[in-house]
């Protein structure tokens, strides 16, 4: 089963730099296990609109290209761990 985070956030947004190096401790941690995609929606609006991306952060969690978990907003790292593994 291929898993991928899906993270929305945009240089502007103070939270989504409050949770960048939780996302690079998970990203080392999990290598392997699950691919980290990062999406700019300045850059890339047209993908925040086809997940229905309203506020950021937002995280969402694809196994095997199927939305499994979301979770919007600053989490603890173990919170994302939890969404992604299970």
């Amino acid at each position: 089963m291929k898993t991928k985070l899906l993270d929305f956030w945009a240089p502007w947004c103070g939270p989504c730099h409050v949770m960048a190096p939780v996302l690079e401790e998970i990203k080392k941690e999990l290598e392997g296990k699950v691919e980290i995609e990062e999406i700019n929606v300045d850059e890339n609006p047209q993908k925040a609109s086809e997940f229905g991306v309203m506020s950021i952060p937002t995280y969402i969690i694809l196994k095997d290209d199927k939305e499994v978990g979301r979770k919007i907003g600053v989490a603890p790292k173990a919170e994302l761990v939890k969404l992604i593994t299970s």
